[in-house]
């Protein structure tokens, strides 16, 4: 999703990584949301587990992130020594299991871990890096705003993670625990599946134990292991801290029947396993309370047919409701139509990139509200019907109040409809509905 270059600043001794999005014709949208939240996420941590944090810009001019560049090579460069001792795997999961209990007192969940985005250091801890998936306690989580389908690297996926749970940090402990397996093994899990329902599979369907893979592997490692691979998070590690502690102390494991099992569960298991599923329980972060004093208020900007004097009355409306609501949230939301029957260009007439382009201008737009960042996001939804787009968005993000404008009246909209009449009508929450002061 983004190039990377060595950089170098006058004065600056630390070694430098640039990473800049790709924002070609005919790339994933993805990729500019996932570049968003790393720009939001990685001014916040600290610690030796991250790379330092140097400097930023927006998409204002050409978007890029600085930081650190971790001198060692990322684990990815292990797997052509596969399969590794027991002990190497166990130091090397203690490793990344203290960098993850570090990110998650931090309040983030990864929700990418894998040898490639694994480095170490010279002094041996290791360094998490990519936080472009990630999911941040206290910041909006645009990936799962903006997109339906999970996101994430497959064979290390948790179960929760597929069915679109971004929140729990336990989500990590099954990808270091599927990070294990393979060390252990030269085998993944779960394999490399190639669509959503294949995905799911690992709801109800248990892996190979390691030590039928390989016999040399130790009670106490295929305990962790497995452990790791519950598909009920109240079942894994409750900490990565403990993690840790398990594997550094491998005398210490309590073993129960995981430590010994060298068969996969029978087919009449897996059939009530998967009769009987049930997806595992969301962990909320709030109380009720704090969700009625900070409801999510989402306005529908369409610049190409807005003049501005209702841009002006439609942030007037969405300054005054802000002003009573001081703990609310503010969604500006534009949606990209596409064509149904031929594929779009990504790129404008002047070779800009129409994503980037909207993103812009619902900045500007919002500019003059003086939020703070973390109370407003941009969200550009790519979709054939406009109506549809915004009304599917506020569903899936449980928006309260939705704001947009009524356009000009044309014989079109008074024959088909208006999008701001179906909204109104369809909508699951409140509905405003901004008019131009027509002349007298």
């Amino acid at each position: 999703m983004a190039v990377l270059m060595t950089v170098t600043r006058q004065g600056e001794d630390l070694p430098l990584l640039m990473k800049v999005p790709r924002l070609r014709e005919g790339e994933d949208p993805a990729a500019i949301v996932s570049f968003e939240m790393e720009q939001m996420i990685m001014p916040r941590l600290s610690g030796p587990h991250v790379p330092r944090f140097v400097a930023q810009a927006g998409f204002e001019t050409e978007p890029y992130i600085v930081m650190e560049r971790i001198q060692g090579a990322p684990l990815s460069i292990r797997l052509r020594d596969l399969p590794l001792p027991a002990e190497e795997v166990a130091s090397i999961g203690a490793a990344v299991a203290d960098a993850l209990d570090a990110l998650h007192h931090q309040h983030v969940v990864h929700l990418d871990v894998k040898p490639a985005n694994i480095l170490f250091r010279e002094t041996g801890e290791a360094v998490l890096v990519d936080f472009g998936l990630a999911h941040h306690e206290l910041l909006p989580d645009l990936m799962a705003e903006e997109f339906r389908l999970p996101y994430g690297t497959v064979p290390y996926m948790a179960p929760e993670q597929a069915l679109g749970i971004r929140n729990d940090p336990r989500s990590d402990l099954f990808s270091l625990g599927a990070l294990m397996y393979q060390l252990a093994t030269a085998d993944l899990p779960f394999g490399e599946p190639q669509h959503l329902k294949g995905v799911k599979r690992r709801l109800w369907r248990d892996p190979v134990p390691p030590r039928r893979r390989r016999a040399g592997i130790p009670p106490w490692l295929q305990e962790a292991i497995l452990r790791c691979l519950e598909v009920d998070p109240e079942r894994r590690h409750p900490t990565a801290a403990q993690l840790a502690f398990d594997l550094r102390h491998p005398g210490q494991v309590a073993l129960t029947d995981r430590a010994e099992k060298m068969r996969r569960d029978g087919f009449l298991t897996v059939l009530r396993r998967r009769l009987r599923q049930q997806e595992p329980r969301r962990r909320a972060f709030a109380t009720a309370r704090q969700i009625q004093a900070a409801p999510i208020l989402a306005v529908a900007l369409d610049f190409a047919e807005t003049p501005e004097i209702l841009a002006d009355a439609l942030r007037n409306q969405v300054q005054k409701m802000l002003a009573n609501r001081p703990g609310a949230r503010l969604a500006c939301v534009n949606v990209l139509k596409s064509a149904l029957l031929t594929i779009d260009s990504t790129l404008d007439d002047q070779g800009r990139n129409r994503h980037v382009q909207r993103l812009l201008e619902l900045r500007h737009w919002a500019m003059p509200l003086g939020l703070p960042e973390g109370r407003v996001t941009f969200h550009v939804l790519e979709a054939a019907d406009v109506a549809d787009a915004i009304l599917d968005y506020a569903r899936a993000n449980r928006v309260d109040h939705l704001v947009l404008g009524a356009r000009a009246s044309s014989f079109s909209r008074r024959l088909l409809g208006s999008v701001a009449g179906k909204v109104a009508a369809e909508a699951p929450c409140s509905v405003t509905v901004v008019r131009r002061r027509q002349p007298e």
